[in-house]
């Protein structure tokens, strides 16, 4: 593994200038590496941090994707890492026109890691670095305790999807509206009025003085405003604090729980385990973002691509090569998500409709199928609003939001269904529905949705913990609970229970058909049942609390 050349260099930051004139945002420092194919299938598998913990579940992930390559060889073109300074890796027979456009691929990739709010818990640190950190600190522990350490990991991966996720967010401080704490609420209502008690005079003093500074300088004036307050109140920043600690309530997620509260772990033999279940939770929180942005993320980097790719100068020549390959990377398919396709879809579909002001209520009241498609208010905000959009969504409110019937019927989208010819005893895919609700359903069912699961204090007693999965009428997969719930009682040093929903299905009928029709099957129908699964002495147990 090695830095690109000089002369690649020259290309990425040639490439540098020209996606900066066109908006994007990123830090100056970048670090690029030349690698094969073989290692970059390395890179990948380890969610693209080779400093990762060692863990036997991400050798086999190596392997795999090894095994594959065997079979089916293929060019992997990037993997770029959202560090400080990012790091990216190419592929070492790419040509200088495929560099170009796999660079401007990257630039989008670094742009939205550093503007979407959703990776801001990310800013503030180098993640390669601490889990280079966390990787010696595991290697450590593993020469002392041997195996054990796999157990905590496995057993602390099985829950790790359950992280505080947005809980995390809230805590980090939002550079626009201030999620975290409204310091200029604190200001006025709590620290001039009950901690400084000033008089009514002085009060109207501060407030003029905080409307004269955001009227002289606009997006800076509030934190000019501060400045000038924690100059004059040197304790205000500390108080400010200890009203933040004060007003939010502890509401940690499990990991945390069972680290805080476990009277197995708070012994002075088990406490190295804490310090590895810290490690799966921070390296779950670090990813979490990039699991749920998968789809603006890659379609923002292919929008970019191919607009900047297609007006550089440098690719003379090359143009059906780059056609071809981007057909490949951002092509519909008939049956399944191509996150990279849809995503880069939607983005010229947003802007386009911002160009025309579509984005309005005049807009929404027609219902006329002519009059949309004639519809131009000329809005002119296009690329504003798709920059608008790349900063503060992810894919969820990105699919609720902006997909739409007319976006379904430009790209001539549909949901596919599967059914067993029997005649040629063959699976047929066929056109199911090109309705909205049914695609944007399709969409929903690929996104990454984790269940939510909350420590019920009052039911969990005599070292007994009772946990409660808040049903989103999507079930638990059942042959995951008892290693998991077994993982949890080891981890707790006691019986765990788990209260969660299950479906329930009806005995299926069959109709008999008419002559020289098939016979015809009755749907069954699904009711749900609350159970709670009990897991002591690594025995697990069920019962039925409330049936349909």
């Amino acid at each position: 593994m090695d830095l690109i050349n000089l002369h690649t260099k020259a290309i990425m930051e040639g490439c540098k200038e020209r996606a900066r004139d066109a908006g994007l945002t990123f830090q100056d420092e970048t670090l690029e590496y030349i690698v094969s194919n073989r290692d970059l299938l390395e890179l990948s598998p380890k969610g693209m941090i080779p400093t990762l913990y060692d863990y036997w579940v991400h050798d086999v992930e190596v392997l795999k994707e090894k095994g594959k390559y065997e079979l089916y060889p293929t060019n992997p073109y990037e993997t770029v890492i959202n560090t400080r300074p990012p790091i990216s890796f190419y592929n070492d027979n790419n040509p200088d026109w495929l560099n170009v456009m796999i660079f401007y691929h990257v630039l989008a990739h670094i742009d939205f890691f550093q503007s979407n709010f959703f990776y801001r818990h990310t800013w503030d640190y180098d993640f390669t670095g601490q889990a280079l950190s966390d990787k010696r600190v595991v290697a450590k522990l593993r020469a002392e305790k041997g195996r054990w350490v796999d157990y905590v990991i496995e057993f602390t991966r099985g829950i790790d999807n359950l992280v505080g996720f947005h809980r995390e967010l809230s805590q980090s401080e939002h550079p626009d509206s201030k999620w975290h704490q409204n310091i200029l609420d604190y200001y006025f209502d709590v620290f001039l009025q009950s901690v400084k008690k000033v008089s009514t005079s002085d009060y109207i003093k501060e407030i003029n003085r905080y409307n004269e500074s955001i009227g002289k300088y606009g997006d800076k004036g509030e934190e000019n405003f501060f400045l000038k307050v924690k100059k004059k109140y040197p304790e205000f920043e500390a108080l400010h604090e200890k009203h933040i600690r004060e007003k939010s309530p502890e509401r940690l997620d499990l990991i945390q729980f069972l680290s805080d509260k476990s009277e197995f772990l708070q012994k002075e033999e088990n406490r190295w385990m804490k310090t590895v279940m810290e490690v799966v939770r921070k390296t779950s929180l670090f990813f979490q973002p990039q699991i749920r942005t998968k789809i603006m993320n890659e379609g923002w980097a292919s929008y970019w691509h191919e607009t900047l790719f297609l007006k550089d100068d440098r690719i003379k020549g090359h143009e059906v090569d780059f056609a071809r390959i981007n057909a490949g990377v951002t092509a519909m398919p008939k049956v399944g998500l191509n996150s990279y396709a849809l995503g880069m879809r939607l983005f010229y579909y947003i802007e386009k409709m911002a160009d025309k002001g579509k984005f309005s209520h005049a807009f929404q009241r027609i219902k006329s199928a002519d009059q949309r498609d004639e519809f131009d208010a000329h809005g002119g905000k296009g690329k504003e609003f798709i920059f608008w959009v790349r900063k503060h969504f992810c894919d969820f409110i990105f699919i609720n939001s902006f997909i739409d019937q007319d976006f379904i019927n430009i790209n001539k989208l549909f949901v596919t269904g599967k059914r067993l010819n029997e005649k040629k005893m063959v699976w047929e895919y066929y056109i199911k529905s090109r309705k909205l609700n049914d695609y944007r359903q399709m969409l929903f069912d690929h996104l990454y949705h984790p269940p939510h699961i909350e420590i019920d204090r009052q039911k969990s007693k005599d070292r007994h913990l009772y946990l409660v999965h808040l049903f989103e009428n999507k079930p638990l997969v059942a042959e995951f609970i008892p290693n998991t719930m077994a993982g949890v009682e080891y981890l707790w040093g006691g019986p765990v229970s788990l209260e969660t929903t299950e479906a329930v299905f009806e005995k299926t009928e069959r109709t008999p058909a008419a002559p020289g029709k098939s016979e015809e099957t009755k749907k069954p129908e699904i009711k749900w049942e609350r159970v709670v699964y009990t897991m002591e002495n690594r025995i697990i147990s069920k019962r039925t609390i409330e049936s349909p």
